[in-house]
Parts: C-alpha cells; structure tokens; sequence
C-alpha cells in the first residue's frame, strides 16, 4: 500500500483526521512556536481550546502560567500573550504553561483521537521530517492552524518544508492542493513568510520581537515533539537532552 500525505488548514479541518492518521499540527505563528519553545526549555506544555478549559485546568495544577489570546485579546485572567519571544526570556521553567489560541491550541485539541499527533513549527520542521519520513505512518495529515479563515504563508510553508521530505521518502500527495502548496512553498526560504497577515498583525501592533524569533531559529531544534493526552512532550523514542536557549 502506497504511503500517502495531504495539506489542509484550519482548526475544524483536524475532524477528518483522526482514526487511521498521523496529524502535523502547525501554527508558526504562533502557537506551535510557543508550546515548542516551551517543552524544549523544560517547560511543561498544556494547550486548551477555550478559555474556561483554561480556567479549570489552571484550578488542578500548581502555580500555572496561563498565556495566549482570543481574537487577538489576552483573557483578563492571563499573565501573558501568545509570544513564543516572551517566554523564552522567563526564569520560571518550573511553571506549567497553560496555552490558549484563537487557532492553533483548537486545531491542537480537535486533533485528538488521531493516531499520532506531532506539532511542527520552523524551529523543528527538519527534524520532524525526517521522523516521518521513516514510514511510521501510512497516512500523515499536515495541517495549518490559519487565521480568520485564511491558510497563511507561514502555516504553508511548515507544512510543504515536511511534505517534500515525504516525497523524498516515496510519500505521494492525495491531492491537487496538497500537490499544488508542496510546489509553491516546498523549497521556500522563511522570509518567504513576510508577506503573510501574520505578520503584519505583528508588526501594526508592536509584536515585532516574536517575528524576529521565529525567523533567526530554523531547524535549531533536533527533537520531535507531540501531543500526548493534554501535553505537549518531547516524543519518548526520540528524546534527547533538553535544549537551553541562550
């Protein structure tokens, strides 16, 4: 049986890929980012998908840091935004991280049920791939969180980085549009992104700092990271030392 891959977007999209899949979630900006850089600090990791999943969670673990945003809005009770950047200037690695999104913590929490759930950002989109094209899985869905209904350059990219590895690997595409981002962004550099929403959200309101994180950390981390019951860990088989950011 072939070995086979598709592209899709959007939170509700992760519905179709449970049973009999292997799923990618990426949100390069920001949320995949985040949990990422989170984990590979030491951090324990906990996306959720609403605010009151927040709230309740926060009640059960032990001096939590809740961080993320709806609709662009940080939640009155939360210490800090979605800011991969933000984090990894705290100290305070012992703090489970509570994180909530507009897209990429849904996508991550929809997600659940598949038969393996990886989180892929430009930080690891090597290492994942190559995890992958190991041939684990016969079907692998790659799916970009979007943003306001929109698959967005960066989201395409992550996901056409690891897709063209698959290829490599003798992976085939599903589908036109699976064939056709894999083309246009398989070989795309990450400054490629500029011209995404995302990013000029980020810079009309003064988020600058988290643009400049994502695009000077390329593939700088070696571990494959999943989601495994409400956690985000660093996958088990494959760990390795915890990476310290400088």
């Amino acid at each position: 049986m072939k070995k086979s891959f598709v592209i899709d977007c959007l939170p509700e999209s992760a519905l179709r890929y449970r049973a009999g899949w292997a799923v990618v979630a990426v949100d390069v900006i920001r949320a995949t980012t985040m949990a990422i850089t989170a984990v590979a600090m030491g951090r324990s990791c906990y996306p959720v998908d609403t605010l009151e999943a927040a709230l309740s969670l926060a009640r059960r673990l032990k001096n939590p840091l809740l961080a993320g945003e709806l609709d662009g809005d940080m939640p009155e009770a939360f210490e800090m935004n979605n800011t991969p950047a933000g984090l990894a200037k705290r100290g305070d690695v012992s703090r489970p991280l509570i994180m909530l999104s507009s897209s990429g913590t849904r996508l991550i929490v929809n997600a659940q049920g598949c038969d393996m759930l990886y989180l892929g950002c430009f930080r690891n989109a090597e290492s994942l791939a190559d995890t992958l094209a190991e041939g684990r899985h016969p079907r692998i869905a790659l799916l970009g969180a979007g943003s306001r209904g929109e698959f967005r350059e960066e989201d395409q990219i992550g996901c056409a980085w690891v897709a063209a590895r698959l290829l490599k690997a003798g992976y085939v595409a599903e589908d036109k549009q699976t064939s056709d981002v894999v083309e246009r962004w398989g070989t795309a550099k990450a400054h490629e992104c500029l011209i995404s929403r995302s990013v000029a959200y980020l810079k009309r309101t003064g988020q600058v700092e988290d643009l400049e994180f994502i695009l000077d950390r390329i593939n700088d981390l070696d571990e494959t990271y999943v989601f495994e019951g409400s956690e985000v860990i660093i996958a088990p088989e494959l760990e390795k030392t915890v990476y310290q950011i400088a």
